[in-house]
This record gives C-alpha cells, sequence and structure tokens, in this order.
C-alpha cells in the first residue's frame, strides 16, 4: 500500500523560497518523496544570495531531503558559476550547475531544454527588481545580470526556432508582460520606474509559441490564467495530461494520502509494541 500511494519518478513544482525552505521540507516530509524524484522551484530559491556559510546553511538543510531540487534562477540571487564552485552536469538531457559536495542541487540553465518524462521543458529564469534602488540604498545585494542577457535571449529563440517554436512546457521566473497579475502589485512602487523587457521578450516567445503548459513565480501569488500558472505557495505535479483543476486534485488527494501513510505508520508501532 505504501508503494502505491508514493510513486516514483514524481515531478513537483512550487514558487519563490528566498532562503525559507520549512514548507518544502515539511511537504517532502509528509509526501515521504523518493530519491528518483525531482522538485522545481520556478527562482529566487534562495541559495546563491550571500555567497557565504548563511548559503550553505540551506543547502545544508535541503541535501538531507532525499529528491533533487531543480532551481530556476530568479532575480534575488546569483548566477551560478565556476568561481563559485560549481560544475556543468547533465540532468534530464540538459546542462546544469552543480557543486559536487551538493549533488542532489541543480541549477538549470536558461535556453536548456529538459525532459521530464516525455514532457519537454525551456526554462527562462531571470526578472527586473522592482526592489534595486531600495537594496542598493542599504547594501543590500543585488545582481546586475539579473535579467536574461541578448545571448540568452538569442540561445532562447534559436533552440525554440530549431524545434518549429513547439514546446510542452515552459518554466520562467516572470511571466509575460501582457499576463502580468496588476492586482498584487506594491503600490508604493512607480510602474513607470520597472524595467519591463524581459517581460515585454517573453511577450514576442509567449505570441509565437505552440505550448501546453507555463509555470512561473515572481510575483507571490498563486494564480491561473488561459495556460499559465503562477506559483508562490501551491504546488503543481508533472507528469500528467490533465486540467489544472485536476492537478489540484491529484495534490490534494497525495497530501490525503500521505496522512494514511502516516497512520500506517502509527498502526504498525502499536502492533510492534504489543
Amino acid at each position: 500500500m505504501r508503494e502505491l500511494l508514493h510513486p516514483k519518478n514524481q515531478i513537483y513544482l512550487t514558487g519563490d523560497t528566498h532562503g525559507r525552505f520549512e514548507r518544502i521540507i515539511s511537504f517532502c516530509e509528509r509526501q515521504q518523496v523518493q530519491s528518483e524524484s525531482t522538485f522545481i522551484i520556478l527562482g529566487d530559491v534562495g541559495l546563491n544570495y550571500y555567497g557565504d556559510r548563511r548559503d550553505r546553511r540551506g543547502k545544508d538543510a535541503l541535501a538531507q531531503i532525499p529528491i533533487t531540487f531543480f532551481c530556476i534562477h530568479g532575480n534575488h540571487e546569483m548566477r551560478p558559476s565556476e568561481e563559485l564552485g560549481y560544475q556543468v552536469k547533465e540532468y534530464h538531457g540538459g546542462k546544469v550547475w552543480v557543486q559536487p559536495e551538493y549533488p542532489n542541487l541543480v541549477f538549470a540553465i536558461d535556453g536548456e531544454i529538459y525532459d521530464f518524462f516525455g514532457h519537454s521543458c525551456i526554462v527562462i529564469g531571470g526578472a527586473y527588481s522592482v526592489d534595486k534602488y531600495y537594496r542598493l540604498a542599504r547594501g543590500y545585494n543585488w545582481f546586475e545580470d539579473e535579467q536574461p542577457s541578448d545571448e540568452i535571449k538569442e540561445k532562447v529563440e534559436r533552440v525554440l526556432s530549431e524545434r518549429d517554436w513547439k514546446i510542452d512546457v515552459v518554466l520562467s521566473h516572470t511571466c509575460p508582460l501582457r499576463y502580468e497579475p496588476t492586482e498584487v502589485f506594491l503600490s508604493m512602487i512607480d510602474q513607470s520606474s520597472v524595467d519591463k523587457s524581459t517581460e515585454q521578450w517573453l511577450d514576442t516567445i509567449e505570441s509565437r509559441l505552440h505550448y501546453e503548459r507555463w509555470y512561473c513565480g515572481h510575483y507571490h501569488t498563486d494564480k491561473e490564467i488561459d495556460k499559465i500558472r503562477f506559483m508562490f505557495q501551491d504546488y503543481a505535479l508533472l507528469p500528467h495530461q490533465i486540467s489544472l483543476s485536476a492537478e489540484k486534485e491529484m495534490i490534494r488527494r497525495m497530501q490525503r494520502q500521505a496522512e494514511i501513510v502516516e497512520a500506517l505508520g502509527l498502526m504498525d508501532e502499536a502492533q510492534e509494541e504489543k
């Protein structure tokens, strides 16, 4: 029964974590995740923000979870590099950055395509930080390469062109401009001062692209519109060929199943005591 309730090779997704992993760890423990599975975090993960032991505390915590964390680049973190101790390896058909001491923490490379059990997924990370000048004024970290460069954009367009502009899933940090969730914009931010060039470029991508699903984070909201799903603290599941509403019901059912498994464990313990 435990095997039925906890199938292997699952692909989970969630939104920004910003270095706070309590809910992720709790979710993984309740689901009794398997080492063959992958957990996608849609940017602003918070593992490469400080560049010192504070990052290592988060990495040490996630390294204890028997699952691979697949991290997309956000706007509140450094891009992995050889200078930071990363090496390029292959994961699910695409290239990723990995530190040898943390083999289950992989960092996606923009423009790469990954095959998650038959689903072709392209990664497009990065965004503009609306808190840029607040951070600079206080000496907080801000990263000049937070948005995709011209080289990254050219790579994305070339890769998609080679596929005749067809892909199953887009995994990005921000969203195409026309889908911006304006209802969650911060009132103290003058939107005319916000650089929306990445969102504008994603508009041109989305208008040409034939895709099934698009998942993004960045806006700290849980919302669905057309084929795009904004994620923050909720969860999604791949692989699937089901509607978004059915996908949510599957997650709820899995959480209920996790409770059943926990109850079974307590029953086993009680039986052993007898």
